[in-house]
């Protein structure tokens, strides 16, 4: 019976809180220039009662942020003062779940807008400093859902409907079929991160808040997380199937997403068949999870390490081949620029060249003139004993007559005298 008089209490004492805030707000119509009709929007969206959101006065504040140019700062400011101040965690948890359906319910330059009104801090979603940490399950339910928010505030809807996060320096997203290995190293931790909010969440919290609020809160994440594993799946096949062409650096990151996907997979299923129990929400189509099994994972994380080894030693053989090619080719190359040396030493012209003594070899073959007379064929000219002996020459001069020519190699005229130093 106390409950019920506290429960009436709070409703009152709350409504009463709900009145003053709209009176003010229609006081201060002119300083807001004009921007009060959002902010009584988002007091009565956001009341003291028990009731869900009325689709009404989301509806509203759309239309009214789409007609007032620069109201998104405002807006963002006002849901950000909304939270802040309130001391009840029900108001807290409607104001989270208006935010999260502005993002949802909005077109795309007005979830940008609000996106980027987060980021420059106009919008702020943490329930630290407003609510500290308890074991009530409600409170403990709100901070898991405010830290959720803070990471969906980096995440888009694109036009087929679905969630992808903004990428650093303008990156846009890509689909895995086009094989990026740039964009599946930098997308799925980003999905993993999310996927880790929503894995925070125990539907034992949504059962003790007793709530239906919590109950549309746990609807709208987990149909998001639906729509972010079925994409995070195929960038984990996407993955796999480039896993053999990746290098010794990358296959190592790809084993560490790849473990922490496993974890997550088993987590993902238990966590939907529990959400089947307590959500009541027979519209929620739950995907099949496969779980990635870890023995996969370390059979892929060791046969990678094995091909990382044959690689280094197989750059180990080429790089001891090209060593000691190049130790061959020094040293070749040594002998030969000794070789040059020597020959350049022996050959090399000099200007005492010229000076030498010249010495002139007798040919063994005549060089026979016509007015000669040839000697017959069968008949074999004696070859010259001694080149120096004077005897040796006068013989065969007497025999067969003295050649009247003899060339002189380094002469361009003909010696037609017989040196007399043979």
């Amino acid at each position: 019976m106390g409950v019920d008089i506290q429960g009436k209490l709070r409703l009152a004492l709350g409504s009463m809180k709900d009145h003053a805030s709209i009176g003010k707000a229609m006081m201060y119509h002119h300083q807001h220039d004009g921007f009060s009709s959002i902010e009584i929007a988002v007091l009565r969206a956001t009341g003291h009662d028990n009731g869900t959101i009325d689709d009404k006065y989301m509806h509203e504040i759309l239309f009214l942020v789409s007609h007032s140019q620069g109201s998104i700062p405002f807006l963002a400011e006002r849901i950000s003062r909304r939270l802040c101040k309130t001391k009840d965690h029900l108001v807290a948890l409607k104001v989270l779940v208006l935010i999260h359906r502005l993002l949802r319910g909005g077109n795309r330059s007005f979830e940008q807008e609000l996106c980027k009104a987060h980021v420059s801090g106009h919008l702020q979603i943490s329930t630290t400093r407003c609510f500290t940490k308890n074991s009530d399950p409600s409170i403990g339910f709100l901070h898991k859902y405010a830290s959720y928010l803070e990471e969906r505030m980096s995440w888009l809807i694109n036009q087929a409907g679905k969630l992808e996060p903004l990428m650093s320096k303008g990156l846009g997203f890509r689909s895995y079929d086009e094989n990026s290995i740039d964009m599946v190293f930098r997308t799925l931790p980003k999905y993993q991160v999310l996927i880790d909010k929503v894995l925070e969440f125990s539907p034992h919290d949504v059962l003790l808040s007793d709530h239906s609020l919590a109950q549309v809160a746990m609807s709208n994440i987990l149909r998001e997380s639906f729509q972010v594993y079925m994409t995070f799946s195929e960038g984990i096949a996407a993955l796999i199937n480039m896993f053999f062409d990746l290098n010794s650096s990358a296959k190592g990151l790809a084993c560490e997403i790849l473990k922490k996907a496993s974890l997550q997979s088993q987590k993902l299923h238990d966590l939907y068949e529990s959400c089947k129990q307590v959500v009541e929400n027979k519209n929620l189509e739950y995907p099949f999870v496969k779980i990635i099994s870890m023995s996969h994972i370390v059979a892929l994380d060791q046969f990678g390490c094995q091909q990382n080894q044959i690689a280094s030693s197989h750059v180990a053989l080429s790089s001891n081949f090209k060593r000691s090619t190049e130790i061959e080719f020094e040293v070749a190359a040594k002998e030969s620029k000794k070789k040059e040396e020597k020959i350049d030493i022996n050959l090399s012209p000099t200007p005492t060249l010229f000076s030498w003594t010249l010495e002139t070899k007798i040919s063994k073959v005549w060089v026979v003139f016509e007015d000669e007379v040839v000697p017959n064929e069968s008949q074999v000219l004696p070859a010259p004993q001694k080149l120096g002996d004077v005897d040796v020459v006068s013989d065969i001069e007497s025999e067969y007559g003295r050649p009247s020519v003899f060339l002189n190699p380094f002469s361009s005229s003909i010696d037609t005298t017989m040196s007399s130093k043979v």
